[in-house]
């Protein structure tokens, strides 16, 4: 009978395990590696890991681009560095502003990790630090309670500030407010790659908040693709390339901005307008089309009919 109880316990915790969330290491080229994290919704399972992180491996150690949402998420992060590197995280660059780029920073400063970020994007994670910490603890982040909000060690007052660490070229540059105000991007020029952070988003229907500036996110959009990078990394799911970024975010933000503004100059009514724009065949293939995009035409026409 014990033996029989033991075996349905091992069975047990096999199965756990299996079914237990981890991200996805996916190389991008080189020494950079992208962690995509559930393309889904976040939930107590996925740690709030509903985003796209990343690292790079360095002469000093590993540069890692985004910290998670929590002590539990930045753990999940380190383990999933370790399948490339047993080198430690050296330096974590924050370019986001929402909250799973970010709450994990106090684990790895524990650990002696040096956080870097633009002033401007430490000011927008200060701005909204209550509202995510609310709403880490709504869905029930297994460690919500424990989250301490701990800021870039260093923080850059420029809009563009070139970073060299372990023999590697990085700079991180404000585009123009996109998801969040104060989010940046961080760009790799010798390797022609971008963490383009929530000014992208591939795979999945980006989303317009009442805070998001939808004309502003589509002029950083532009901003960034000048750059021409050759891999594009996104704040939401898999990394490619710029003709990828195009297509699942660039494309969008110019529709909505050019077919929003028609409506509004022809003084249509939101719902009229909602109505007429909620096809859009060309962004279906999105996942949360259903979801977000009617709500993104009421947010886009609510603030492009008041600058009117």
């Amino acid at each position: 009978m014990m033996r029989t109880c033991l075996l349905w316990s091992l069975l047990i915790m096999s199965s756990f395990s299996a079914q237990a969330f981890e991200l996805s290491v996916e190389p991008v080229t080189g020494n950079l590696y992208a962690l995509v994290g559930e393309i889904g919704p976040r939930s107590p399972e996925n740690h709030a890991l509903n985003n796209t992180m990343g690292f790079v491996v360095t002469d000093k150690g590993v540069v890692l681009i985004g910290s998670g949402a929590s002590p539990s998420g930045a753990q999940l992060i380190e383990k999933a560095i370790r399948q490339v590197t047993d080198q430690p995280v050296h330096t974590v660059i924050n370019i986001g502003a929402q909250d799973h780029h970010w709450l994990g920073n106090s684990y790895f400063l524990a650990k002696g990790a040096e956080i870097l970020a633009l002033e401007r994007t430490v000011a927008s994670q200060k701005q909204h630090v209550d509202s995510h910490l609310i709403r880490l603890g709504e869905i029930m982040v297994r460690d919500a309670e424990q989250i301490t909000p701990r800021y870039a060690t260093k923080a850059y007052g420029s809009d563009r500030e070139k970073i060299t660490i372990g023999g590697v070229n990085f700079e991180l540059i404000w585009p123009g407010d996109s998801h969040f105000s104060g989010d940046a991007i961080l760009w790799l020029p010798e390797s022609r790659a971008v963490f383009a952070g929530d000014l992208v988003f591939h795979d999945r229907m980006l989303g317009i908040q009442p805070f998001t500036p939808v004309t502003s996110w589509q002029q950083a959009f532009h901003t960034m693709a000048e750059l021409e990078p050759a891999h594009v990394i996104p704040g939401h799911g898999h990394p490619g390339n710029l003709s990828k970024a195009i297509r699942d975010t660039g494309n969008y933000l110019d529709w909505l901005v050019s077919e929003i503004s028609i409506a509004v100059d022809d003084w249509k009514e939101l719902d009229e307008t909602v109505e007429l724009l909620s096809e859009a065949p060309d962004f279906k293939h999105l996942t949360f089309f259903e979801g977000w995009h009617k709500r993104n035409i009421n947010q886009t026409f609510v603030q492009i009919e008041r600058t009117r």
